[in-house]
C-alpha cells in the first residue's frame, strides 16, 4: 500500500474554519468565479492541497467522491498557468499546458463544467477529449489552440500517437479517480501519456484508494508528493447509513419501488446492462419515473438520462458500474445496490455517490440468502458495519427507510 511509505496529512473541517480561497493564494478573478459557482469557502481537501499545488509540489490526495477534489486541483491549476505571464500566451494553435485525465467521459464532462468557468474567468480555454464521438470537433478545438485538455486516456493516447495532440508543453498533469482508471485497464495508456508531458511537469493524483496500479503511478511519476486525506470523510462516516436487506430474488423490483416511493433522488446499481434496462422498465410500469444508464446507450442518450436525474425530472437512475463512475450529482440521497458488488472498492465507489460534501445519505444493498457470507466479507474489507435484515415487500423497515430518505416537505 502506498500509504505505508507515504504518511498522509489528515485534514479536519475545524482546521479550515474562517479560511478563504484568497487566503490559500488564489487570485481575485478566480475567487470571484468560485463564489458565483457557490463555493464561498474551501472544503478541507481544498484548503490542504491548493497551497501545495500553487507551490509547485506533486500532490497525492485521497478522498471519496464528493469531497471537493475538482476545485482542489482545478482552481490552483488555472492559477499556475497564469504565473509569469502565462495568461498572455494566446497564439493560434498553441499546445495545451495542462492535462486532466478522468476514467470516463461523463466524469471528464463534469470536470470541465467546473474547471471551464474558472479558466474563462482569467481568459484561458479548455476542451474535452473523449471517445465515442467523432474526432472533428475535438480536432478543431486543438487546431485553434487550448490551454487545458480534459479527457479520457484512450482518446488522449490515440490523438497523441497520431501527432494531433502535442503534450510536450504540459506543465501540470492531473489524474482524477486514478484507481478507477487502473481498474478499467488504463494503467499503461496513462503511463505512456505522462511520459509525453514536459520533463519535470507537476503531477496531481487523486484517488479514493491507493493500491496496485496507483502505487505504480506514484512510484514512477510523483516526486516527494504532499499526501493528504480528509479526516471523517471515509465511507463509514456518520453521514452515510449503510443497510443490507436479505431478499428473495423475485422481490427486488417491488422492494426498490417501495424504497423510492417517497420521491428520494436515487441511484440504483445493477451488474449488467440488460438488467439495468429491465429494472428501469419495471419501475416505470409500477409508476416510478426511471431511466437507465449503461454502455449500450449512445452518448446523447447517456447525457440526456443523466440530465433528467440532475434536473429532478426523474428521481431514479438505474446504472451499471462503468456508466455510473462519472456521476457527480450532489443531492442523491439514496444508493440502492440491486446487485451486490464483487469487490469492496466497487462498494466504496457506489456508496460515494451519496452523502457528498457532508450531506446525509443512505446505502441499501439487496442480497439473496446465498450471498450473505460473501457480502459480509466484502463489507469487512471496506470497513463498513451493517446489520443484515431479512425483508419482504411491504415490511415496516422498508417503509421506515423510504420515509428516512424522502425529501423534506417545502
Amino acid at each position: 500500500m502506498v500509504l505505508e511509505r507515504l504518511e498522509a496529512q489528515a485534514v479536519e473541517a475545524s482546521d479550515v474554519e474562517g479560511v478563504t480561497f484568497a487566503d490559500l493564494g488564489l487570485g481575485g478573478n478566480i475567487v470571484r468565479e468560485l463564489g458565483e459557482m457557490g463555493a464561498s469557502a474551501p472544503f478541507p481537501i481544498q484548503a490542504a492541497t491548493i497551497p501545495q499545488v500553487l507551490a509547485g509540489r506533486d500532490v497525492l490526495g485521497r478522498g471519496r467522491t464528493g469531497s471537493g477534489k475538482t476545485i482542489a486541483f482545478g482552481a490552483p491549476l488555472v492559477e499556475r498557468l497564469m504565473e509569469n505571464g502565462g495568461g498572455r500566451d494566446r497564439e493560434y494553435g498553441r499546445s495545451p499546458r495542462a492535462l486532466i485525465l478522468a476514467p470516463t467521459r461523463e466524469l471528464a464532462l463534469q470536470i470541465d463544467r467546473t474547471v471551464q468557468p474558472i479558466a474563462r474567468a482569467v481568459g484561458l480555454f479548455t476542451t474535452q477529449i473523449y471517445g465515442g464521438v467523432p474526432f472533428g470537433r475535438q480536432l478543431g478545438a486543438l487546431e485553434r489552440g487550448v490551454d487545458i485538455v480534459i479527457g479520457t486516456p484512450g482518446r488522449v493516447q490515440d490523438l497523441a500517437r497520431r501527432g494531433q495532440l502535442d503534450l510536450s508543453r504540459v506543465k501540470v498533469a492531473v489524474l482524477d479517480e486514478a484507481d478507477l482508471m487502473c481498474d478499467l485497464g488504463f494503467l499503461e495508456p496513462v503511463q505512456e501519456i505522462l511520459r509525453e508531458t514536459q520533463r519535470g511537469s507537476q503531477k496531481l493524483l487523486f484517488s479514493a484508494t491507493l493500491d496496485k496500479g496507483v502505487a505504480e503511478l506514484v512510484d514512477e511519476f510523483l516526486e516527494d508528493p504532499a499526501v493528504h486525506e480528509v479526516a471523517g470523510e471515509d465511507q463509514a462516516s456518520a453521514t452515510i447509513d449503510h443497510r443490507v436487506l436479505v431478499v428473495a430474488r423475485g422481490t427486488k423490483p417491488q422492494i426498490i419501488r417501495d424504497l423510492v416511493s417517497g420521491g428520494a433522488k436515487s441511484l440504483v446499481f445493477t451488474r449488467t446492462r440488460a438488467y439495468a434496462e429491465q429494472l428501469a422498465d419495471e419501475l416505470e410500469d409500477m409508476g416510478i419515473r426511471s431511466v437507465s444508464l449503461h454502455g449500450d446507450l449512445n452518448q446523447a442518450r447517456r447525457t440526456r438520462n443523466l440530465g433528467l436525474l440532475t434536473s429532478g425530472r426523474v428521481n431514479v437512475l438505474v446504472a451499471t458500474d462503468v456508466a455510473a463512475r462519472g456521476i457527480h450529482v450532489d443531492d442523491i440521497t439514496l444508493v440502492i445496490q440491486a446487485d451486490a458488488p464483487d469487490e469492496y472498492k466497487t462498494y466504496l465507489h457506489r456508496s460515494g455517490r451519496t452523502g457528498r460534501a457532508g450531506r446525509e445519505g443512505t446505502v441499501v444493498t439487496l442480497v439473496p440468502h446465498n450471498r450473505q457470507r460473501r457480502t459480509k466479507e466484502l463489507l469487512e474489507r471496506a470497513e463498513i458495519e451493517a446489520e443484515f435484515v431479512p425483508v419482504t415487500p411491504g415490511d415496516e423497515l422498508i417503509e421506515s427507510l423510504a420515509a428516512q430518505v424522502a425529501p423534506a416537505a417545502e
